[in-house]
């Protein structure tokens, strides 16, 4: 097992201070976050509502701005990671994402948009892992939870802002789409600048490099198998939305509301849960949140759903398990592959997500949504209870 010391590059300025790098990939991350989540926000109810798709339409569409970056991720982790250029793999991925923001201006047809989603996704898998294998390698290993916890916070505040724009633009255009795609354009591309100048490269020095197929050893492989099997029975956010939606019976220009629920229970809570796992163990914590997944699930079900409880159990969830996961197997891989690994996590996440998207909305079309969320909840608590019994991350917290 590789565990990572994390020195080179770190500016923590002090034991327990989280650093400057790190700061600054969470400032570009809010600034970016607000550009997605006006899109992200808008979304389904544009699919559904204003192109008439069905919800196997919408969940092919889903699973596939999820899932369609697998074989990029991995590209872009190995690239980063061979020519120790994680910034600029970043930064192009950045950018790509900005650039497909235009692309919703003429995309109508389910094929069209299926491309712009695409390039959008392919944008999200190149600068993913160079982002967290960046953050990682500016930490020491006794702070990653921390450190993750103060990115993903600083990165929600951005998905907490980014539907209240869309929402403004939406009733400042009257119901034009477009004009949000637009507004989404011009945030993203002050993101790309703000990582061009303040976020620094962490370049380790030229060492030998592991062969790659050290990085599958058990604890990894472990953990990169239950969190690719855990994604597999997760729902996807557009589809809790969108029952929401139909439950409460809301406006179109209201919509967007809906997630901003989720990132204020998220903001809140990301570092605290953070901290908490590097205590307590980071395995645990991820699967607790999995644990808040099911309980929204299961009050969707109800004749009189609380949609507070449920928005909050959904920000719990992504509170307890994007940045621990990350923070979790960060330790388990050596620096001078950290992007490779990270890459080779996310995609198995990737890919589970889209299997999990497609399914879910053929369900949802065939039999209803009530089987879809029923059989979905079934698959989780067998999915949990196996994670529980197993505990597939020995290595919970850092050595």
């Amino acid at each position: 097992m590789y565990i990572a010391t994390a020195r080179q590059g770190a500016v923590t300025g002090g034991r327990g201070r989280v650093a400057g790098n790190v700061l600054a990939l969470g400032l570009v991350s809010l600034v970016t976050d607000v550009s997605s989540e006006m899109v992200t926000a808008v979304l389904p109810l544009y699919f559904v509502v204003a192109l008439g798709l069905s919800p196997f339409q919408f969940g092919v569409l889903d699973g596939l701005y999820s899932g369609v970056t697998a074989v990029v991720r991995l590209l872009g982790g190995h690239v980063a990671d061979r020519r120790q250029r994680r910034k600029a793999v970043a930064l192009t991925g950045y950018g790509l994402s900005a650039v497909a923001k235009l692309g919703f201006l003429t995309a109508a047809s389910p094929v069209a948009l299926g491309g712009v989603l695409a390039v959008d996704r392919t944008g999200k898998g190149l600068r993913t892992a160079p982002r967290d294998a960046l953050i990682s390698l500016s930490s020491t290993p006794e702070t990653l939870g921390r450190a993750f916890g103060v990115h993903r916070s600083m990165d929600t505040i951005g998905a907490f802002l980014g539907p209240l724009a869309a929402m403004f633009v939406l009733w400042a255009s009257l119901g034009d789409y477009n004009a949000v795609f637009v507004t989404s354009f011009c945030i993203a591309t002050l993101g790309v600048v703000l990582l061009a100048v303040l976020v620094k490269d962490n370049q380790s020095k030229p060492t030998p490099r592991p062969p790659l197929k050290t990085l599958w050893h058990g604890p990894f492989r472990r953990t990169v198998g239950w969190a690719a099997l855990l994604a597999a029975v997760v729902v996807g956010d557009g589809f809790l939305y969108l029952i929401l939606q139909q439950q409460l019976k809301l406006d179109p220009v209201v919509f967007p509301l809906l997630p901003l629920g989720t990132a204020a229970v998220y903001l809140l809570l990301s570092i605290p849960l953070g901290r908490l796992a590097d205590r307590l163990g980071r395995w645990p914590v991820y699967i607790a949140g999995h644990v808040a997944l099911a309980a929204a699930f299961t009050l969707l079900l109800t004749p009189h759903t609380n949609v507070f409880a449920v928005l909050a159990l959904h920000g719990l969830f992504y509170a307890a398990t994007d940045g621990v996961l990350m923070a979790a197997a960060s330790p388990l891989l050596p620096a001078e592959l950290r992007t490779s690994g990270l890459a080779v996590l996310q995609t198995g996440q990737a890919l589970a997500k889209l299997v999990s998207s497609v399914l879910f909305g053929a369900l949802w079309t065939i039999w209803g949504m009530q089987t879809a969320v029923l059989t979905s909840l079934a698959a989780l608590g067998l999915v949990l209870v196996g994670a529980c019994v197993l505990r597939p991350l020995s290595q919970s917290q850092p050595s």
